[in-house]
């Protein structure tokens, strides 16, 4: 008889989405999404439900796309491809709504831009860091927040995109691992 820990172990362990920091800031942007459009876009509107649901799509994504990682990483890869699309759609509805109410677009070097992406490196940031932004400004200063949160959760986004590849590359997928064991397992029989 076989020794189990002979072989390699097929179903690697998968989950653990809420420590990513792509998840924490898409929660976030998340949230202040909603409180966005609650205070400055029409409720009834078609553009308040498509910008919460992209803001959601992003953060669902990454946790679906984590749960699949330890059977499907081609799964995982596309879901956070999807996370990464919808947070870029959501990033342009914020352009655009500071473009149709005739409010300036921050640059990066903008000093409260600046600000608000030094908020990144506190520690157990969460909604509740950047609430005076999203609930107690004018929204120029809110859609601004966002834009700046978005990048930076974009970016992490892009960061695992690429680790993932580069994992996948090394290491494969699923199929292989299957293929791997039974091949191992048949010839510990021979």
């Amino acid at each position: 008889m076989t020794n189990p820990k002979e072989f390699p172990q097929l179903i690697p362990p998968h989950g653990g989405y809420r420590d990513l920091q792509s998840y924490k800031m898409s929660e976030i942007v998340y949230d202040a999404t909603i409180v966005f459009c609650d205070r400055f876009v029409d409720r009834r509107s078609r553009t308040h439900d498509q910008m919460v649901q992209a803001a959601r799509s992003g953060k669902q994504n990454i946790a679906e796309g984590s749960m699949a990682s330890g059977t499907s990483k081609k799964t995982e890869l596309k879901l956070i491809g999807v996370a990464r699309a919808s947070l870029e759609e959501l990033l342009i509805d914020y352009q655009d709504f500071l473009r149709q109410h005739r409010l300036p677009l921050w640059g990066k070097d903008h000093e409260q831009a600046r600000r608000i992406r030094a908020l990144a490196h506190e520690e157990n940031r969460s909604y509740m860091t950047y609430r005076t932004y999203i609930e107690a400004s004018p929204p120029e200063t809110a859609a601004n927040a966002l834009i700046c949160l978005i990048h930076q959760t974009n970016y992490l986004l892009d960061q695992q995109l690429r680790a993932l590849e580069k994992d996948f590359l090394k290491e494969g997928g699923f199929t292989e691992r299957l293929y791997s064991a039974r091949s191992q397992a048949r010839n510990a029989k021979k």
